[in-house]
């Protein structure tokens, strides 16, 4: 019966549909899954495997399974899915076609979430993707267009796929910390794993020529590959995050595109979803890309930092990629010291008032940018800067009025208030006393009392004089409120006044209403 079948299979692709086979992301899905749970990149063996004739699209027959575009039903399509030779156990004028065969044959995808059935046919697929990573490792040979049509093919039909988000991601949102909780794994990693690392070495292989690629490692192919950053698995985004880089520092063509992809991931993150996984590797990526910049800075460059760096301060889960975050906006200010008050203003304009884990970091981060600030940038934004830093220096959290008060152990940053102290200490002083006299916690009493005798034995004139404004300012402030006080309590004599009066003249209208019954 099954001979039967097969006689009557087409043994041969016609033109135009082996060009449309060819042209898309095509894949076939099988409904079964398993395999191996090994995620290391090992060494296999498949030449003791039963060999089934695949013949390269390229040659006289094509796949009699694929160009049938079967459906899988039973176990009849999984008989055919079995092993190639080796690339050792063929002459090297056969490699390309094995080496095309065996993409063909990794291009059918499992699905891994039944991790009973067909654990044979994975472990075959398993074994051809390892030796494909070994065959374009050691390729000496320049890839020809029609193989890179066939690599990119197998890399789109594992590789892209929608991501199933996991009802968790809402806590995202919320700000909580997601860190303490277990990643979640995609099931299908010991295919995907091999998949990523044979499309890494491929990109990095010196066979692989850009000129002649770029036709197949287009805008759409890396539009498909960002998605892929949304990822839950941080394994899967640890590997992205190396392609990408490596793909914009060979595909020269494809940069501005990539960057511009970027801009809108984090324009649709910040101002939309506020969900997205991957914030924290991208950014990592625009690190060493920043760090690439040449000078003097593109304007398209100063453009990207106001609009969408900065404003990646603003949601509520920062925490995740801050460091990151962080390291870029550095990267910008060290690059162009004339940023510096561009930065520091957009960090005032996207300042926590409530959230004081959140403001640490903000004050972490300022610290790293006024250490590359010169005087000229930081006289520009001082006075709003301070006025800031006072708010925090009495913050009644001790964390986040210790880290104010930290500033002051940098030797650049003092250095530069004391530069300036003239306008600073004003600004500053009334915080400074308050804390003095009566801040909660002794560590931070102890640092503004530190800090208070630098201003002293530094410039004993400027600090009697702010003292002083600050005495005068404590008497008006007393004054006022002794007046208030006096204000209210005439109001309260006034309204008790009128009451009892009201009482009275209600008497007196009861006792005639009452005379006049009577």
């Amino acid at each position: 019966m099954l001979k039967q079948i097969l006689s009557k299979l087409p043994r041969k692709l016609s033109k135009t549909a082996d060009s449309r086979e060819h042209g898309g992301n095509h894949a076939t899905y099988f409904s079964v899954s398993g395999g191996s749970r090994s995620s290391d990149l090992g060494t296999g063996k498949s030449g003791n495997l039963s060999v089934s004739p695949f013949p390269a699209p390229n040659s006289t027959e094509d796949v009699g399974w694929k160009g049938a575009n079967l459906k899988p039903s039973g176990n009849h399509l999984f008989s055919f899915y079995e092993a190639l030779p080796a690339f050792k156990d063929v002459p090297a004028s056969e490699k390309q076609n094995l080496f095309i065969k065996k993409l063909n044959l990794c291009s059918v995808v499992f699905d891994f979430t039944d991790p009973t059935k067909n654990l044979k046919e994975k472990e075959i697929k398993r074994q051809t993707l390892l030796e494909l990573v070994e065959y374009v490792t050691s390729a000496n040979g320049k890839f020809l267009d029609a193989v890179l049509q066939e690599i990119v093919k197998m890399i789109s039909a594992n590789l892209f796929r929608s991501l199933t988000p996991q009802p968790r991601e809402n806590k995202v949102a919320d700000g909580l910390d997601l860190e303490e909780e277990e990643p979640s794994m995609d099931p299908a990693w010991p295919h995907l794993q091999i998949v990523h690392e044979f499309l890494l070495r491929f990109v990095a292989s010196p066979e692989t020529d850009a000129k002649l690629a770029k036709r197949y490692v287009d805008q759409s192919f890396i539009i498909n590959l960002l998605d892929l950053f949304d990822s839950e698995d941080p394994r899967e985004r640890e590997y992205l995050k190396t392609i990408l880089h490596r793909i914009y520092g060979k595909f020269m063509v494809h940069r501005p595109f990539i960057r511009k992809a970027l801009n809108n991931i984090f324009f649709r993150f910040i101002f939309e979803t506020e969900k997205h996984n991957g914030i924290a590797e991208l950014l990592e990526i625009l690190g060493s890309i920043i760090n690439g910049f040449a000078l003097p800075l593109k304007e398209e460059h100063k453009v990207f930092l106001v609009r969408a760096l900065i404003p990646l301060h603003k949601p509520k889960c920062l925490a995740m990629y801050h460091q990151q975050l962080s390291y870029c906006i550095s990267q910008f200010v060290e690059k162009d010291g004339k940023l510096a008050d561009t930065v520091i203003r957009g960090l005032l304009k996207y300042w926590p008032i409530t959230n004081s884990s959140k403001e640490v970091m903000f004050l972490n981060e300022l610290e790293e940018v006024l250490e590359a600030t010169q005087p000229p940038e930081f006289q520009r934004c001082m006075v709003p800067l301070f006025r800031r830093i006072a708010h925090c220096l009495n913050s009644l959290h001790f964390q986040v009025a210790e880290r104010a008060l930290f500033l002051w152990n940098n030797d650049h940053i003092e250095n530069l208030i004391i530069q300036n102290r003239k306008v600073i200490l004003p600004i500053i002083f009334p915080a400074l006393e308050k804390n003095a006299r009566n801040h909660w916690n002794q560590a931070v009493h102890s640092l503004t009392l530190n800090v208070r005798k630098i201003f002293c034995d530094l410039d004993p004139e400027l600090y009697n004089e702010c003292l002083l404004k600050f005495q005068e300012d404590e008497s008006k402030e007393d004054e006022i409120e002794v007046r208030r006080e006096a204000r209210w309590q005439r109001l309260e004599e006034l309204a008790e006044k009128k009451a009892s009066g009201s009482e009275a003249v209600l008497v007196s209208h009861k006792a005639n209403a009452n005379g006049s019954s009577g």
